[in-house]
């Protein structure tokens, strides 16, 4: 068994018990269930069902929210849509055990003037970081004395007023951090000084390989320096998701992690 490694729910793995057979046959410990996909949304899964598979095959899950998690969303009908997703999720976590919960930041909406683009959540920064603030206070009492976190993950580069929303978060013990070096690496590493300033949240990581603006590719067929973030994972203890998106590239990343020892 490859402690602390996992995979992603692919879209070749059609239902949870055709990914965890994939995930038992190469010797991964977690699955990352994507609620993305139509299988994985809040009202489509059968909590007992969940729980037997993982016991059959001797796995446990983490969670991606949906990729828009918007919870500060101007028009609060919209914001109360996204927070009521994390706090069921949050519940839902706590009957399968889930202990950590991935989640994007969104940057908004912008405007493009003719010299620059300004983003809403710049311009109404107060706004939105009051926003953030009472996100968080939600989700602290949502989790309780229970230690699921909620990992935030870098994507495109982060906006100083993201950062400033995410330094906000850490400073509750619910949140911390997933680093994806395939995101960071496609961008020209410019997330990576925030992350590793702030390495001690960090719980999560997204590993794949990239070559230039490409990425989710095996371990091993990019240009990325693996070792350094597996050790980075480990000083830290991560979870690692091996998040490539075929079959194929999840069975080679797992042989290229093997051939390491």
């Amino acid at each position: 068994m490859l402690k602390n490694y996992g995979m992603p729910t692919l879209i070749e793995t059609g239902t949870l018990e055709e990914c965890a057979k994939l995930c038992t046959e190469l010797e991964l410990e977690f699955i990352e269930l994507n609620m993305n996909m139509p299988q994985y949304q809040l009202d489509k899964i059968d909590v007992e069902l969940f729980k037997s598979i993982a016991e059959k095959y001797g796995i446990y899950f983490t969670i991606h929210l949906d990729e828009n998690p918007n919870v500060s969303d101007f028009n609060s009908y919209v914001a109360d849509a996204y927070k009521r997703t994390v706090i069921e999720t949050i519940v839902l976590a706590e009957k399968l055990d889930i202990k950590i919960i991935n989640m994007h930041m969104s940057k908004g909406v912008y405007f493009t003037l003719p010299d620059r683009k300004i983003y809403l959540y710049e311009q109404y920064k107060e706004e939105y970081l009051k926003s953030i603030a009472d996100f968080r206070v939600m989700c602290e009492n949502a989790i309780g004395n229970s230690d699921i976190k909620i990992c935030i993950e870098n994507c495109d580069g982060y906006t100083d007023f993201q950062k400033d929303a995410i330094k906000l978060l850490l400073g509750s013990d619910v949140f911390a951090l997933t680093f994806d070096v395939g995101h960071n690496h496609s961008i020209g590493g410019i997330d990576e000084e925030f992350i590793i300033k702030h390495k001690n949240r960090l719980c999560h990581m997204h590993l794949h390989d990239a070559k230039g603006s490409k990425n989710h590719l095996a371990l091993g067929t990019g240009e990325l320096q693996i070792q350094k973030y597996i050790n980075l994972a480990e000083e830290q203890n991560c979870r690692i998701v091996l998040e490539t998106k075929t079959i194929d590239g999840l069975r080679k990343s797992v042989e290229w992690i093997k051939n390491l020892s």
